[in-house]
């Protein structure tokens, strides 16, 4: 992928977004009350734009737009609640998006937040929760807004993934709504079939709708010092002390994201997967367009069935 790439592994969101002015656009996080999603959320409503933190917990949430305006007195932020676990929560958030008069269109989306649980969770559609909240959620709330997206001049979808959709080597679409059961799968191979699903829903979004307008990308943040995996068995905390050097702030985080969704020139981010700020390689199978436009019709026929698993 051509293009120059300024930042590096230790760029921070803010010195992506320094000198760029924002002002007139208007982005949602998901997953913004803290972490990655909290600081690209803060960069994006420092350099201008109207920035959406779409959350599950109102309380976080009011504590994240509390703190932002603390930093930034003249920032347009504001609150949405949104559980992407449940499919009526995500129809509400994006319905209550599309009958603003004051948001005309939506020029950034950042499908940031995630989740991984080490015990094995059902949504109440009876989905394996880190597949439901990672992926389908996403897949929902995009469908959903992809008119007010199109609406703007020149829309961005930034898929947060991980390296982690490296480890299963193929989609496991037999398996994926109930993604492990409980003792005989580990909770990483649901997080990795959930993330290889991020990379590979960016990829068709672009294949499907870069001929309006559209740009989408993926992103692996890098390992951050915030991460939940830290709290697992002896063996992943100790694995995760091992690394810890090697970790990022959130500020750091949030950085490659921020540079897909605000990069100048659309061409060097459309359908690309980006890690530290600049192209990566992916899986080959995260690369597979037929892969990509099975689950893109294998999530469809789900959402449309309204959620539950079959």
């Amino acid at each position: 992928m051509k293009g120059h790439w300024t930042f590096n592994r230790n760029s921070t969101a803010d010195q992506v977004l320094e000198g760029k002015d924002l002002t007139g656009k208007i982005a949602l996080v998901t997953g913004a009350n803290g972490g990655i999603g909290f600081e690209t959320a803060r960069a994006l409503a420092a350099a201008g734009a109207q920035v959406i933190l779409a959350c599950r917990n109102p309380e976080l949430g009011e504590q994240a737009l509390s703190r932002i305006r603390l930093a930034h007195p003249h920032a347009k932020v504001e609150l949405a609640l949104l559980d992407l676990a449940s499919p009526a929560s995500v129809r509400a958030c994006a319905h209550g998006i599309r009958e603003r008069e004051d948001i005309p269109q939506l020029d950034i989306l950042i499908c940031n937040a995630g989740s991984m649980s080490m015990q094995y969770l059902l949504t109440e559609e009876g989905i394996e929760r880190t597949v439901a909240v990672c992926h389908l959620g996403h897949f929902l709330l995009c469908r959903e807004l992809l008119d007010t997206l199109l609406l703007a001049p020149a829309p961005r979808v930034v898929v947060v993934s991980s390296e982690s959709h490296k480890y299963p080597f193929k989609l496991d679409f037999d398996n994926l709504l109930v993604s492990r059961k409980q003792g005989a799968v580990t909770a990483f191979n649901a997080y990795g079939q959930a993330k290889l699903c991020n990379a590979l829903m960016a990829l068709e979004l672009q294949q499907r709708y870069g001929a309006k307008g559209l740009t989408a990308c993926a992103v692996h943040p890098g390992a951050l010092v915030t991460t939940g995996f830290g709290n697992g068995s002896w063996l992943t905390q100790l694995a995760f002390k091992v690394a810890s050097p090697f970790t990022k702030t959130p500020n750091q985080g949030a950085a490659t994201s921020v540079m897909c969704a605000t990069h100048d020139n659309s061409e060097d981010i459309a359908g690309g997967y980006f890690s530290h700020c600049r192209p990566a390689r992916r899986s080959k199978e995260a690369a597979n367009p037929a892969v990509a436009k099975r689950l893109w019709d294998f999530s469809e026929q789900h959402v449309q069935q309204g959620g539950a698993a079959s």
